[in-house]
């Protein structure tokens, strides 16, 4: 998700895109690169909350990118 979509949205929706596998490498999730912690607890995180966990995603994926 883009950085100014991202601040439009009230909730931000989940990042989830149904390839739930867990890397044993990087503990994220291959698909939507968060931490365990992150997926359980999206449903109870409040919407700014939310927009950090997409920043991290963002900041993962430049990263993974770039290696």
């Amino acid at each position: 998700m883009a950085a100014r979509e991202l601040d439009k949205e009230e909730t931000p929706r989940s990042p989830c895109i149904s390839v739930c596998r867990m890397s044993d490498q990087s503990g994220l999730c291959e698909g939507c690169f968060r931490t365990l912690d992150e997926i359980t607890g999206w449903g109870h995180r409040d919407p700014e909350a939310k927009r950090d966990i997409w920043r991290l995603i963002q900041h993962r994926l430049q990263a993974k990118l770039q290696a």
